[in-house]
């Protein structure tokens, strides 16, 4: 199951790189959501097959911040873009001037 994952996500990010009509700001951010979900699905795999209650607990909760944390760098990548696809505010590599 986890090998099926690992190539519909690899395949999905084969895709995202093929399409044109993205920025590289764009296939950046989708490939950072890309990788934090199949992090986070792996953490929940192991929670399911966690020997305790608590173990399990923690598992799903790092999941959880793993997924929000890849959104938010995400979000970041691609409001750091202008519209040409130049970075404006290049916060995110620490580059910015402000």
């Amino acid at each position: 199951m986890n090998k099926l994952k690992i190539t519909m996500v690899a395949a999905g990010i084969a895709a995202l790189a093929a399409c044109n009509n993205n920025t590289p700001q764009e296939q950046a951010a989708d490939n950072i959501e890309a990788n934090a979900e199949m992090t986070a699905d792996n953490l929940e795999e192991a929670a399911d097959n966690a020997t305790t209650e608590a173990k399990e607990d923690a598992l799903e909760n790092q999941a959880d911040k793993v997924r929000e944390k890849g959104e938010e760098k995400a979000d970041a990548t691609r409001s750091s873009a202008d519209l040409d696809g130049n970075s404006a505010d290049d916060t995110v590599s620490g580059n910015s001037n402000n």
